[in-house]
């Protein structure tokens, strides 16, 4: 019997996935990050599952010397000391397969509520008003569509755009990303020199800290769409601002934010979403990329897979 804590709200299905694989829950979602220690520390736990309610650190699973593995339900896993993990020797477990094709789907409503002025359009009727000529769009159809990272979320993204009609290119750091047939695998500097559209599919980590620079961003020959659907950290909100504002970047469609506190911004961060939230060519959304109903519960079987194979079930 694996005793296994679970700190943040998961979709109902979770002991029917996980008690047939021995684990026993103690399913407490209302604890805070705070209380989370002393609950690791009263019993001997084997496994943890979180969302974002906390990170897992260093210092955190020293109250937790039972444990052997964390999951993370849902892909990113920027609030996880992995090398701390390791070091423990507790291993990681988490679930982009889950949600990927949400966050794909998701990905084409952006662009095209982008490229067609869709919220604004919408805005503008229920006003009273019927602007058709102003709110001429353009189609994904002929476009380039350049993705910065091919991992799950990516080529979930790739595959939905190959019935526009466009051309995918995609580049991911990891030279031994396999290819596939809905996107053309290329160097970073051909992405920058052909994309029309640019969208974010990297995770966060301290190397990928504003990888979308103004450097970065200087290195486009075409002015772009961009989409993030990744973490807001990934992107210099400075430097979106300054292209939005000289028509480099042609519009944005933002999914997450640098803050995603809005109560806490502070006084740069306030003057930066001050802008982008009256810009009429900049789509916001509160990171619901891969929240889905069917999601919920499909993170629990991807879950369920990676634990039972870990217990040797």
């Amino acid at each position: 019997m694996s005793l296994c804590l679970v700190i943040d709200d998961m979709h109902p299905s979770l002991p029917a996935y996980l008690e047939p694989l021995g684990v026993t829950l103690h399913y407490r979602p209302g604890l805070t990050a705070a209380e989370v220690p002393a609950a690791l520390a009263a019993h001997p736990y084997e496994g943890l599952v979180v969302r974002s309610k906390l990170r897992v650190t260093r210092e955190l699973l020293a109250h937790g010397p039972h444990l052997r593995y964390v999951c993370r339900a849902g892909a990113g896993v920027d609030n996880v000391d992995e090398t701390a993990l390791s070091e423990a020797g507790v291993t990681l477990l988490n679930a982009p397969e889950g949600n990927r094709d949400a966050v794909g789907e998701y990905a084409v409503g952006l662009l095209l509520a982008l490229l067609r002025h869709l919220p604004r359009a919408d805005a503008e009727v229920r006003a009273g008003q019927w602007h058709r000529e102003a709110n001429r769009g353009e189609e994904i159809g002929g476009k380039t569509i350049g993705l910065l990272g091919y991992g799950h979320m990516g080529r979930a993204f790739a595959r939905r755009l190959s019935a526009f009609g466009c051309t995918v290119l995609a580049h991911d750091a990891d030279p031994a990303c396999p290819p596939d047939d809905y996107a053309t695998l290329v160097p970073l500097a051909e992405l920058q020199a052909r994309a029309e559209v640019l969208s974010l599919h990297i995770p966060y980590s301290a190397a990928n800290h504003q990888f979308v620079n103004e450097d970065f961003l200087a290195g486009f020959a075409n002015a772009i769409w961009l989409l993030n659907t990744a973490r807001g950290e990934v992107l210099d909100h400075a430097a979106l601002v300054s292209r939005l504002r000289t028509g480099q970047v042609r519009g944005a469609a933002l999914d997450v934010l640098e803050n995603e506190k809005l109560l806490t911004l502070n006084p740069d961060q306030q003057t930066r979403f001050d802008y982008l939230r009256a810009a009429p060519n900049v789509v916001l959304a509160p990171h619901i990329g891969g929240w889905t109903v069917q999601s919920y519960e499909r993170i629990n079987a991807v879950l369920a897979r990676k634990l039972g194979g870990f217990l040797g079930q």
